[in-house]
């Protein structure tokens, strides 16, 4: 099962870095968007162990690496979110999500982009880690080094929304 390459993608860009409790309170509104197919986290990794200093090697206690409660699915949220990614289904979805961003960024700023950010087609990366029959839905979402698979939504109702690479 292949991705349809003619699904229009945007972008969220926040002025700032996002925490966990900021990322959560904005996808429980994104996610309520009819037409949304999968979203992407991008941001700053908070490691698990400090990986540098006096410190090496022990546990890295920090309140931004949390589980954060979704639409009912919880979600080990372990980057300091910088960009949201969405794939959508029609055009049309992109003046929704601008108005929710619009009206939850107060404080700072952000923009919404609209253009191609994420993978559409199975490249060699996918198949080397999910093989000939991946699941579309984590086509684009593959990072080589994850050893945890992509974390996925599924909004309450029928419809789907796609993965969270975190």
């Amino acid at each position: 099962m292949n991705t349809i390459t003619s699904y229009p993608q945007c972008r969220i860009v926040p002025m700032r870095l996002l925490g966990p409790d900021t990322t959560k309170r904005l996808l429980d509104r994104i996610v309520t968007v009819p037409g949304i197919r999968r979203i992407l986290l991008n941001g700053q990794n908070i490691p698990l162990l400090v990986p540098y200093g006096p410190a090496r090697g022990t546990l890295n206690t920090t309140n931004l690496r949390k589980t954060i409660e979704i639409s009912g699915n919880t979600v080990d949220l372990h980057v300091q979110v910088g960009t949201i990614t969405l794939e959508i289904e029609d055009p049309s979805v992109v003046g929704r999500v601008r108005a929710i961003c619009d009206d939850f960024f107060v404080d700072f700023s952000c923009y919404v982009q609209e253009g191609r950010f994420m993978k559409t087609q199975p490249s060699l990366v996918d198949y080397a880690k999910y093989g000939p029959q991946a699941d579309s839905s984590v086509i684009g979402l593959v990072d080589p080094r994850r050893k945890e698979k992509p974390a996925f939504i599924r909004p309450l109702g029928d419809r789907v929304c796609g993965g969270f690479e975190l």
